[in-house]
């Protein structure tokens, strides 16, 4: 096998990295980084101090903090068992290298193991040594594991037995032997270890297999022995057996990879982070034949995550440096600007990209950003300065136009700079010059955001204005289906009475008094109905256009108006709406003249604006953009699957480019009964950087909370109108493909009607030319837009990134829940021209590349038997078999067309944080939940397994949240939550929680609300008791499990990707 053989600058991924401040990655047996203070998890998912100990912990779970680092986690105290959680889940956050104001100094890659070079005992600082004398069975390993964990003064440590995540695993998983094998490592009468585990009969339904171990190969030559670091640690899971990555039975007899006997394995440990559910627990280890792999010993997201906010939760996230790697975006935490725009704005796939496109072809890691440029920013945040350069505008590069920027090299005394871009010299304005300081800096530096900052905004001048002339304040104009199935089912005289109210709040600028938008008002279902609403009006007067194949706006004066001006019109309007069409017999609707109507209207006022329309049903009424049912779900797993997620009609991409031209947005509120062509009705919002809510068989008393909390955040959320964004890079890479809600009528400007603040656009970029690692990329995403007062600006967000001429550099720098976010969405976008097979397998081979490069150029030797993944990439697999398990990449029999199309438009606009959660659920226990305390309970992995039937537990996944109840919970917990007195009288048709005056109704209901607040629409709340019909539902949601849609389960995955690779490499 061929492997690089020069020495690199960092070590494998599975080790620590000093400079980390207290951040500790164990080796996945559990070895510490010497000057690090020891992690309160122990081991990557292994024994955590603490967790059933026969004998309580003295003093802190953590070593003493060495060498400057920061004290442990508050988290450092909790029960055993429990991860608190930070009280802000979802800032947007990652792995990666801490904000340290100089590139981080990383030691050589990895130590050799010389057997029979003794360690030195090891000092009292290791976390094993503060606990009693182990008992025997499970207790041994967490020991085997702990007893790893090397102190200070280590001068060479031997490697845990089998080197690998540190369980048992049948013959088919590399890891610690199985029992009759051998195991690389010192004799057990080394110190430091523990006493030898009992003999391999009790071992948990596995077979005798061939001898394994963690070491094969001889050490890279170039790498010379460093203290305390193991050397089978980029991720490795051990070894996997052979030729034969499916299971087979007993393969006794295979070669033993010239590595030393050592003790034989201890049986299987417990997790931290999740307690197993009782009825599991009581089985002996023989009667739980369930995985041949053990579950808790594979990569962890719940672990990885809970690591990095200990890790990196506590500390600021200041931007100074180039390339830095964010925080996770599950991690709370504080962003200070100093030059580069704040993970909140843009995340990137890999933050150290390679310098040719031949190492980036190699590699297979596509280079992308997922931008969301009118973030919202947490209150204690500074949002971006407006600077305001006068007539003259802001100052840019005379060849690219990129703007102005903390890059820009400031030349001959500051009378000129030179693009960072580009590298064009251009003058400086007169105005705009200054001196400079004795290190080449302007002295007023500090003064200018556009100078200092990675992030800011420029008042823009007439130049940048349609026709050159300022905008007008946009329009939001209300559009409400009347039709017997809206009427009937409540939802008109629910959209009225809500309105009345929701006026007040339309968004305006900082300081405004009043909001500068004016409304409108529509109603329709065969014919259109327009109203009057002008101030000087006793009454409303309304008007029919029933010639819907020639739209035309019947008023002018009195259609659009100030709410204030206007209230007592409105609220009699709003009053009368529900009355008129009380009797309607009228059950057919058109679309596509709505829209129209709007857009007129737009037109005629000369201004950009908003639709939020409210329908119903398949637009089949005779007019323009009339649909017919062409739902089939025959066509699942054909090569016509793709005309599902298609338009039926290209009528709606002609009236979404018209949209777009005048800056008309479409939101959409959908209430459907049965099929009403998502795919079709979708277009126009989609492409006009709208919004779609679904509500399929609408109910009032279930449905309304949702829908008018959807409403009002969407009516009042922060939205740029007639937006164009353009993204500039430095030379030597371009922006070559766009994913999100937008239009393009060129190759380079997203064009966006309406851009709210919780939309993305994610960018990909190609190598058109080399890349220097001196001077790194660049990005500059600029985005032209008119605020909701009608203002013109341009907000600016640069990121500066590291280059790299070893493949090493660029797998330490990825993001994996970036990485997952592009690649989503590029699979989304893939099954409109692809058959939905050739997407899923390529989405695979992709990554089977990205790991098989990995495993050949940056990992130390090792036998083919063991999967190898990079430390940043090792959830890569759970989180892609989640990506490939979706309902749009593999529907389950109660998927309809529609929720297919709906979820495939949704995830192209997400941000890293909603995709996180979408496609990898959070699931927390609420029984362990700390009623005293603000924070959450701590989160466990998403398999049924981890349940208990004496357990309530919570999972949401950013559109859902369901309440799983377990049938043993104790009566009195089902009285304090439900307020009923048994588990066969809970309702399935709550919607809400009901309000107890108890702590625990209290806190589930606050865990609830803050789930909410952190998400941008209003999850459903569904009840779940288990054995009940809607537990098939809720158990699609757990994504480690095989899928009743054929999707593989996590153990599976990994396996199927191990065998890809290995096809790759061999």
């Amino acid at each position: 096998m061929s492997v690089n053989q020069q020495a690199h600058t960092g070590p494998p991924y599975g080790q620590p990295q000093p400079g980390y401040q207290g951040y500790q990655q164990p080796a996945y047996g559990g070895q510490s980084l010497p000057g690090a203070p020891q992690s309160q998890y122990g081991a990557y998912n292994g024994p955590m101090p603490g967790y059933q100990q026969p004998v309580p912990p003295q003093g802190s779970l953590r070593a003493p903090p060495t060498s400057g680092a920061p004290p442990p986690a508050s988290g450092a105290s909790h029960p055993s068992g429990h991860v608190a959680y930070s009280q802000f889940e979802h800032g947007d956050v990652q792995n990666g290298i801490p904000a340290s104001a100089a590139p981080m100094q990383r030691p050589p890659a990895s130590q050799p193991f010389l057997p029979g070079s003794a360690p030195t005992p090891v000092s009292q600082i290791s976390t094993f040594q503060q606990y009693g004398p182990p008992p025997a069975s499970v207790q041994q390993l967490r020991n085997h594991m702990a007893g790893m964990t090397i102190g200070c003064t280590a001068a060479s440590a031997p490697p845990p037995a089998g080197l690998g995540y540190g369980a048992p695993r049948p013959p088919a998983m590399p890891g610690p032997p199985l029992p009759g094998q051998t195991v690389a490592g010192p004799p057990s009468s080394q110190p430091n270890h523990v006493s030898s585990p009992p003999p391999p009969s009790t071992m948990a339904g596995l077979h005798p297999g061939p001898p394994m171990s963690g070491l094969h190969g001889p050490p890279p030559p170039t790498h010379p022995p460093q203290p305390g670091y193991q050397m089978q640690q980029n991720g490795s899971f051990g070894q996997m057996r052979g030729p034969q990555p499916n299971y087979g039975g007993a393969y006794p007899g295979a070669p033993n990879y010239g590595s030393p006997p050592g003790p034989p394995p201890p049986p299987k440990r417990l997790d931290p982070d999740s307690i197993p559910s009782p009825q599991l627990n009581e089985l002996p280890p023989q009667q739980k034949p369930r995985h041949r792999i053990d579950p808790d010993a594979i990569p962890s997201p719940i672990q990885v995550i809970e690591d990095d906010r200990n890790n990196r939760g506590s500390e600021p996230f200041v931007t100074g440096v180039r390339g830095q790697v964010p925080p996770l975006v599950t991690t709370n935490f504080l962003v200070k600007d100093q030059g580069n725009a704040s993970p909140r704005y843009i995340r990137c796939t890999s933050y150290n990209i390679p310098c040719t496109s031949d190492m980036a072809k190699q590699s297979q890691v596509p280079l992308a950003a997922v931008i969301k440029p009118l973030a919202t920013l947490p209150p204690e945040e500074t949002l971006p300065y407006l600077v305001d350069h006068g007539e003259s505008g802001p100052v840019r590069c005379n060849r690219c136009k990129a703007y102005m920027c903390p890059f820009m090299q400031f030349i001959e005394g500051g009378r000129r700079f030179q693009c960072c871009f580009c590298s064009c010299v251009t003058e400086v304005p007169p105005h705009y010059f200054q001196h400079l300081d004795h290190t080449g800096k302007r002295v007023d530096f500090y003064d200018r955001p556009e100078l200092s900052l990675g992030s800011y905004e420029f008042l823009a001048t007439v130049d940048y204005c349609k026709n050159n002339k300022f905008p007008s304040p946009p329009a939001f104009i209300f559009m409400i289906d009347v039709s017997y199935n809206a009427v009937k089912s409540g939802l008109v005289r629910l959209i009225c009475e809500e309105l009345k109210s929701l006026l007040d709040y339309l968004p305006r600028e900082g300081n405004m008094e009043e909001s500068a938008i004016r409304v409108g008002f529509v109603t329709y279902n065969k014919v259109l109905h327009f109203y009057n609403v002008k101030s000087s009006l006793a009454q409303p007067q309304m008007m029919v256009v029933s010639d819907v194949a020639d739209m035309f706006v019947p008023l002018l004066d009195g259609f659009l108006v100030n709410v204030n001006e206007s209230r007592t019109v409105i609220a009699s309007l709003l009053d009368q709406i529900p009355e008129m069409f009380a009797d309607t017999r009228e059950t057919e609707t058109v679309f596509a003249p709505v829209i129209q109507a709007g857009l007129e209207a737009l037109k005629a006022a000369d201004c950009a604006g908003k639709l939020f329309i409210f329908h119903t049903s398949l637009p089949i009424a005779e007019a323009p953009g009339k649909l017919k049912n062409r739902d089939d779900r025959k066509l699942i797993n054909t090569d016509k699957e793709k005309t599902l997620f298609q338009p039926q009609t290209s009528f709606y991409n002609n009236l979404a480019k018209d949209c777009v031209a005048q800056g008309c947005c479409v939101d959409l509120f959908l209430f459907p009964n049965q099929y009403l062509d998502v795919a079709t009705l979708g277009v126009v919002p989609y492409q006009t950087g709208g919004s779609i809510y679904k509500y399929a068989y609408f109910q009032l008393e279930t449905d309304q909370y949702r829908f008018l909390n959807d409403l009002r955040k969407d009516v009042q959320k922060e939205v740029g109108f007639d937006a164009v964004m353009r993204v500039r890079t430095s030379t030597g890479i371009r922006a070559t493909d766009f994913f999100g809600a937008f239009y393009m009528s060129n190759t380079t400007d997203v064009e966006m009607a309406g851009l709210d603040c919780d939309k993305t656009i994610t960018v990909e970029f190609k190598h058109d030319d080399k890349l220097s690692e001196d001077s790194g990329a660049l990005l500059q995403c600029a985005l032209l837009y008119t605020s909701c007062a009608g203002q013109r600006r341009l907000r600016i967000h640069n990121l500066s990134l590291n280059c790299c001429t070893q493949l090493a550099d660029l797998y330490r720098n990825c993001e994996t829940d970036t990485l997952i976010n592009y690649l989503a969405k590029h699979a989304y976008r893939g099954v409109l021209s692809s058959p939905v097979k050739t997407v899923r397998d390529a989405l695979i081979n992709q990554c089977a590349q990205i790991l098989a490069c990995y495993r050949k150029n940056c990992a130390s030797p090792s036998s083919a038997g063991q999967l190898i993944l990079p430390e940043c990439m090792k959830l890569l697999p759970v989180y892609l078999n989640c990506v490939l398990k979706s309902d749009v990449l593999q529907p389950g029999p109660e998927v309809t067309t529609d929720d297919r199309a709906y979820i495939r438009q949704l995830v192209t606009s997400m941000d890293v944080a909603e995709t996180n959660v979408f496609f990898y659920p959070r699931l927390l226990p609420l029984t362990k939940a700390d009623v005293d305390s603000d924070s959450l309970p701590a989160a466990i992995r998403n398999s049924e397994e981890r349940l208990s039937k004496g357990d309530i537990y919570l999972l949401e996944d950013g559109l859902n949240i369901f309440v799983w109840v377990g049938v043993n919970v104790q009566q009195s917990l089902i009285q304090n939550l439900f307020g009923v007195s048994s588990f066969s009288q809970i309702s399935n048709a709550l919607s809400t929680l009901p309000v107890l005056e108890n702590p625990f109704s209290k806190k589930v209901r606050s865990v609830v609300d803050m789930l909410q607040g952190q998400r941008s629409r209003y999850m459903k709340l569904i009840i779940v008791k288990q054995e009940d019909k809607l537990e098939m539902l809720f158990k699609h949601f757990l994504v480690e499990d095989k899928s009743l849609s054929g999707g593989a389960s996590y153990v599976d995955f990994l396996c199927h990707m191990h065998k890809e690779i290995r096809q790759l490499l061999s």
